[in-house]
């Protein structure tokens, strides 16, 4: 049986020595490759693969957001994580974005194989650098989890780490500076941060901005 593999990696160096390797084992067919979000969306419904190989990060979004679109517009496919990163922050986020895999770089040349088998067959894969620290986070959460930020106070967020300072965003939402500042505290306050530096951290780590 074969399986229908999209490939999305912005590198075309990279994309183009896995699809190479890829391509050598007999029942993976890679059906279409993308180099960013906007080509992976199209194409994963126009080809309908079964698997999708997704680079974390991307040069119009990240991994995690491409994944929650896909599973937005309904599509069937098993997402593989590709990422350099083994943060189970990371992990943990693109699992919750509907991930069935996430494999680490490094290893992608001996584990990439093996993952697009099982998941294309209804299991997870997860490298095994990872595998234990991700079983230990969902069996163990974290206590005193940070409060849930709301949707402006995101965009906030995604502004802050992006750059702007309060009177730049407050122009950019049409809102009041003191607004602003309220947002501000709010969220530092619900995420126990203090530094313009710690939260752009957490923008990054949670998917909130591009990596």
């Amino acid at each position: 049986m074969t399986i229908r593999v999209l490939l999305v990696e912005d590198h075309r160096m990279v994309r183009e020595a896995l699809s190479e390797a890829l391509n050598r084992i007999a029942e993976i067919d890679i059906v279409g490759e993308a180099g960013n979000a906007e080509e992976a969306l199209e194409r994963v419904i126009a080809l309908r693969p079964e698997v999708v190989v997704l680079d974390i990060r991307l040069p119009d979004a990240n991994g995690i957001e491409v994944a929650a679109r896909f599973k937005d517009a309904g599509v069937s496919a098993k997402v593989i994580a590709l990422s350099a990163f083994a943060d189970k922050r990371y992990v943990t986020a693109m699992v919750r974005a509907g991930a069935s895999g996430y494999v680490t770089k490094s290893s992608a040349g001996t584990e990439l194989v093996q993952a697009i088998r099982a998941v294309a067959a209804g299991h997870g894969y997860f490298s095994p650098e990872i595998a234990g620290a991700l079983a230990a986070e969902l069996r163990n959460p974290p206590r005193g989890e940070t409060a849930p930020l709301a949707r402006r106070e995101r965009e906030v967020l995604r502004l802050i780490a992006e750059g702007l300072r309060s009177q730049g965003i407050a122009e950019r939402l049409h809102v009041s500076l003191g607004t602003i500042e309220v947002h501000r505290r709010n969220i530092m306050r619900k995420l126990g941060l203090r530094t313009v530096a710690d939260l752009t951290k957490h923008a990054i780590r949670e998917g909130i901005v591009s990596l």
